[in-house]
């Protein structure tokens, strides 16, 4: 067990593409679905919410309350699903047939570098020192008079920064190439889910039907990564027709 899940999420209506079940349309010879099912194959738990025909074996199924209330709604239905020991959870949409293994794989090492306040790297420590920086990481035999006088927690790298803040990331998401958050492209920590499913639902009333996932994100940090590695944007979801083409032609 590696305490590792995923929730795809497959409730979706569909509208651009006249109401087809869209996790069902093919691309590359294979559903939707089962290919972002592939690219989580390493996964201790895998859950599909809403539609899903025949599914590969082990793989759970869920539907939100009410059906067709959405992502969030759908995220809750997932949540109560898991098992003990799960610690960190993919959300992810299930009209993503360029998402791979590799791609998720980025966004786990995103997160578990996320350092906590209660591990941070050693030079944290030392930010919050008369000293900082500290001889590894300034100069080795600089006397005070020579010390950057600003010399602090900005000159941390952004990636400890939460760590100084007392916020370790609550979630790794992919950044198009325009800054734009991929929120149902992204790996949680769990307990950060839940607490902000619980969070959302009690601005609401209790009721999750319609909440919009960018309300999850009130007060957490987030650590954004762009994608490096080789082929398209493996956040690319396919919302018409001509999406789909596209997804055609970059699978050839």
């Amino acid at each position: 067990m590696t305490g590792y899940a995923a929730i795809l999420l497959a409730g979706g209506a569909a509208r651009r593409m006249g109401g087809v079940d869209k996790p069902a349309r093919a691309v590359g010879g294979r559903p939707m679905l089962h290919r972002v099912l592939d690219a989580v194959a390493d996964a201790d738990q895998r859950i599909v919410v809403g539609s899903s025909g025949p599914l590969p074996r082990g793989v759970r199924t869920a539907r939100e309350e009410p059906p067709g209330g959405g992502p969030v709604a759908a995220t809750a239905a997932g949540l109560a699903l898991l098992d003990p020991g799960t610690t960190t959870v993919a959300v992810l949409a299930a009209d993503l047939p360029l998402l791979t293994t590799a791609a998720v794989a980025e966004l786990r090492r995103a997160l578990a570098a996320a350092h906590s306040r209660d591990d941070p790297p050693p030079a944290l420590a030392a930010a919050h020192s008369r000293d900082y920086p500290p001889p590894a990481l300034g100069a080795a035999a600089a006397g005070p008079e020579d010390a950057p006088a600003a010399a602090g927690p900005e000159d941390v790298p952004a990636a400890w920064r939460e760590a100084l803040d007392g916020r370790s990331a609550a979630l790794a998401c992919y950044v198009d190439g325009d800054g734009r958050r991929q929120h149902l492209c992204a790996l949680w920590r769990l307990s950060a889910l839940r607490s902000a499913v619980d969070r959302l639902a009690a601005t609401r009333g209790g009721s999750l039907d319609g909440a919009p996932v960018r309300g999850l994100l009130a007060d957490l940090a987030v650590r954004e990564v762009s994608w490096s590695g080789s082929g398209p944007p493996p956040w690319f979801d396919c919302d018409t027709d001509e999406d789909v083409r596209r997804a055609e032609e970059w699978t050839r």
